[in-house]
């Protein structure tokens, strides 16, 4: 059951949270937060101004000593702490999300908090085992150590699409190696990033280690990834804009991390189960609406399959329920805002022009009119150079395109500037061993897609960033190595002083 509450009386005071307090923006623009299910305006709050960002960077400032020297175990038991209560909030959580996001609840619910609660879980045990190279004597006469420090305040960005879960793999690797955090959510959706922080206070976790700024990218976003007292810029969100992010960071010298826009390939060798790759490549194309950096949008089918595999994307899509989010039954809710469904809509009807609709290609009517709905979405004969096979759409649209050879599928494959995640369809081991090596991406799915785990790493290859969310890896990003050496003999003058005053004894 998900559990409703007044969304204006819960952030009465505002959508900002600093140093464990709720609070309002300071810029003097109101932002509003709309159901894009009807259009309606359901929140409004002041945006957060550089000035604020300035009082939570030092709010995150103040917080670090203390949090970075907490013990491993410490750290631990606050986000073990922290898992339980997400779990105890599930309900509203799913409940906030897919009213700012449109999600349908049964995504929400099954898969954006849970999958958060696991990841708290899973950085609560990984806190434990932040390791270094085993001591040694790498030189004879000195032992060497490798210490695994905090960076200090990271300022990360999230996007609009997953805010539950993008703030936790934002923020959980980060505070789980000792750092503190500023993290700025998509002032469109802030809601469930400030309730992430709330829970984060009530589970013990000192203030000042979590803090949100709900502000704009240009005001509040540049000036956090530009701030002097931040060590470290996080960014989820598309390549034009992570462009400028990396821009602002580099000219600071701040460590980056970029997961950025994806155009994901969906490999369908002559041999597939042909069933299985059609129901994978309708839901790997339509979840979250296709608002999913890792969504199949370029499926390449095998001549002998193409037909076949095209009609039964077809026939399935058709039977996608689009609804209310909060109608258990609905399978696809609206895209974020009228202003993103118009731009999905662009892409399709210039596809017109060069290729065939197979179905969908519209908004509905009806009931359904106020919202940003889309319908799922099939085009074939696009060539490979068009904008619909080059472009990230990010809506519910799948473009299937035929190919002959192995080796031309997997170049095809690869002929986009992305390379954040793929999969590959046969029976064939060697084939699909071929694939994931030679398919330049940075999961490469075999016989499914869109599946992701705590323990397993996500990130992309080329225009799709650089950088690990998830699993230990992501502590590489997190932590600064330190090398340590300890003289073992107590000579005075050492043999290699000689290289600058004296001869050899």
């Amino acid at each position: 059951m998900v559990e409703r509450f007044d969304v204006n009386e819960r952030f009465a005071e505002g959508a900002q949270y600093i140093a464990g307090e709720l609070r309002d923006g300071s810029s003097g623009r109101t932002q509003h937060v709309v159901d894009p299910a009807t259009g309606e305006q359901v929140y409004g709050y002041r945006l957060a101004s550089t000035a604020d960002v300035d009082t939570a960077v030092r709010a995150a400032e103040q917080a670090f000593p203390a949090w970075a020297g907490a013990t491993p175990g410490e750290r631990s038991d606050a986000l073990h702490r922290f898992a339980a209560v997400l779990g105890e909030r599930a309900g509203e959580l799913a409940y906030a999300e897919s009213l700012q996001c449109g999600k349908p609840v049964k995504l929400s619910a099954e898969f954006d908090v849970p999958g958060s609660v696991d990841n708290a879980a899973f950085f609560a045990g990984a806190a434990r085992h932040l390791e270094g190279r085993s001591a040694g004597e790498y030189s004879p006469d000195h032992t060497s150590v490798i210490r695994r420090e905090p960076i200090g305040v990271v300022g990360s960005i999230a996007p609009w699409n997953y805010p539950l879960q993008m703030a936790a793999w934002k923020v959980l690797p980060a505070i789980a190696a000792g750092n503190t955090i500023v993290l700025k959510p998509a002032e469109i959706t802030p809601l469930t990033s400030v309730m992430f922080a709330q829970a984060a206070t009530a589970a013990g976790i000192p203030d000042g280690v979590l803090n949100i700024v709900s502000g704009a990218g240009r005001e509040a976003g540049e000036h956090l990834v530009a701030h002097p007292g931040v060590a470290m810029t996080s960014f989820t969100g598309s390549t034009p804009v992570g462009k400028r992010v990396a821009e602002i960071a580099t000219s600071t010298v701040k460590r980056l991390h970029l997961e950025l826009g994806g155009k994901a390939p969906f490999v369908v060798f002559d041999d597939a189960d042909l069933e299985a790759a059609v129901h994978g490549a309708v839901a790997g194309a339509l979840i979250n609406s296709g608002q999913d950096c890792t969504a199949a949008t370029r499926a390449y089918v095998q001549r002998p399959l193409y037909d076949a595999f095209v009609g039964g994307v077809a026939d399935l899509m058709a039977t996608v329920r689009l609804g209310d989010p909060f109608d258990p039954a609905t399978d696809l809710g609206p895209l974020i805002s009228h202003t993103q469904r118009d731009r999905v809509a662009g892409f399709v009807e210039r596809a017109r022009s060069y290729a065939t609709v197979v179905t969908g290609g519209e908004a509905p009517q009806g009931d359904l009119a106020k919202g940003a709905y889309y319908r799922p979405t099939l085009i074939t004969g696009a060539a490979q150079d068009s904008e619909a096979v080059q472009c990230e759409i990010f809506g519910p649209v799948l473009v299937v395109l035929p190919f002959d050879s192995d080796d031309e599928g997997i170049a095809l494959a690869n002929d986009t500037p992305y390379g954040l995640a793929a999969s590959a369809w046969s029976r064939d081991v060697y084939r699909t061993g071929r694939a994931t090596r030679e398919i330049k991406a940075g999961c490469v799915w075999v016989n499914d897609h869109i599946p992701i785990l705590s323990e397993m790493p996500h990130g992309g290859y080329k225009a799709s960033g650089f950088g690990k969310d998830m699993s230990a890896y992501s502590f590489e990003e997190y932590t600064q190595v330190k090398h340590v050496m300890y003289d073992n003999t107590g000579v005075v003058r050492k043999d290699w002083h000689r290289t600058v005053f004296g001869d050899r004894a």
